[in-house]
C-alpha cells in the first residue's frame, strides 16, 4: 500500500501540498481527485521520490521509493505519456527500461501485446498519436509486474474503446490484489471505476471515503415530473414543502418530496403524471460542490 503521513511540499511562499495524510489500499481502485494546481501531481512525484518532500513521509509497502534498487519491480508509475525519446522504438525505450530493472526480455513483448501496441513495436514513438503514448506508457507500468501502480491523467488522448479497455483493465489489476491510484479529471470514468476517493484541494485534504459514501454525503436529489397540468401539481407540491424549478410548461424538477409522496399527491387529486423519475447527482455534481471553494482560476467569474 502507499501510506502518506503528514505530507508537505513548499516552493518558497507556495504551499503545494499541505500536511497531506492518506493511505492508498491493495485490492482497490483509488481515485485521486482535485482541481488544477490541488497538489495532485506534486504528490505523485513525492510518492516516486522525484520531488523531496518538506516535512512528512511517504512510503511504499513501508519504504521509500527511492530506497527500491529496481524500482519497476515494486512500482508501476505513468505520470507524463509525452515524456519519452522521440527517436527510439517502443520496443526499445521498454528493452531500456527492462534491462535497468533486470527483468526478463520476454516481458517487453508480453506488455506491447496487452497494451495493444504489439504491431507497432519497432515503430519510432515520434510518430505515436497520444493515445498510442498513452498505451506505451501503461506498458511501461505494467512491466515489472508491479504490486502498486500510480496514473496520472491515463486516459487523455485515448478513443472510447481505449477508454473501456483501461476501465476493465484497472478493476482487473485490483482484483488481483494491486494498489492502483489513479489522477484524473474524467470524473465519468472514476464514477465507473474507482471504488475509494482521496480529494484535494490547494494541497490540503478534503475527503478520503468510498465512493458511495461521497456521493451520498455531496449528492443533491431531485425528481423529475412530466405533468399537462404542472401548475395545479406544483401548488400542492408547495403546500407541501416541495421546491419546484420549472423546465417547461409541462416539466419540473422537485426536491424536497420523494417520487413516492410526489405520486401519491397527484393521484389523490386527480392529476396525470406522464414522467415521474429520481435523479442523484453525479460524481461530477458532488465534486464541484465540494471543491467549489478551492478553484485556483475560475474562468468567467470574479472572485
Amino acid at each position: 500500500m502507499i501510506e502518506s503521513t503528514r505530507l508537505t511540499k513548499r516552493y518558497g511562499d507556495t504551499v503545494a501540498v499541505d500536511n497531506l495524510t492518506f493511505t492508498v489500499e491493495p485490492g482497490k481502485v483509488t481515485g485521486f481527485l482535485g482541481p488544477n494546481g490541488a497538489g495532485k501531481s506534486t504528490t505523485l512525484r513525492m510518492i516516486l521520490g522525484l520531488n523531496a518532500p518538506t516535512s512528512g513521509s511517504v512510503t511504499v509497502d513501508g519504504v521509500p521509493f527511492s530506497h527500491r534498487p529496481r524500482g519497476l519491480r515494486h512500482v508501476g508509475a505513468l505520470l507524463d505519456a509525452q515524456d519519452v525519446h522521440g527517436g527510439r522504438t517502443a520496443q526499445a525505450h521498454l528493452s531500456a527500461l527492462a534491462r535497468s530493472n533486470r527483468i526478463p526480455p520476454a516481458r517487453v513483448d508480453e506488455v506491447l501485446q496487452e497494451v495493444g501496441l504489439a504491431k507497432a513495436a519497432r515503430r519510432r514513438i515520434g510518430g505515436f498519436s497520444l493515445g498510442m503514448k498513452q498505451r506505451l506508457g501503461i506498458a511501461g507500468a505494467l512491466l515489472g509486474d508491479p504490486p502498486v501502480l500510480l496514473f496520472d491523467e491515463p486516459l487523455n488522448g485515448l478513443d472510447p474503446e481505449g477508454v473501456l479497455w483501461v476501465r476493465g483493465l484497472f478493476r482487473r489489476l485490483a482484483s488481483e490484489g494491486r494498489a492502483v491510484f489513479v489522477s484524473s479529471h474524467m470524473m465519468a470514468e472514476m464514477e465507473h471505476t474507482a471504488d475509494r476517493l482521496i480529494v484535494i484541494g490547494q494541497g490540503r485534504l478534503i475527503a478520503d471515503e468510498s465512493l458511495e459514501d461521497f456521493s451520498a454525503r455531496n449528492a443533491s436529489l431531485g425528481v423529475t415530473v412530466h405533468t399537462p397540468d404542472l401548475a395545479g401539481l406544483e401548488a400542492l407540491l408547495i403546500a407541501e414543502g416541495a421546491s419546484v424549478c420549472r423546465e417547461s410548461d409541462q416539466a419540473g424538477r422537485v426536491t424536497g418530496l420523494t417520487a413516492a409522496r410526489i405520486g401519491d399527491l397527484a393521484h389523490r387529486h386527480r392529476i396525470v403524471l406522464h414522467e415521474l423519475a429520481t435523479h442523484t447527482s453525479s460524481l461530477e455534481s458532488a465534486f464541484m460542490s465540494l471543491t467549489a471553494d478551492s478553484v485556483e482560476y475560475l474562468a468567467g467569474e470574479a472572485r
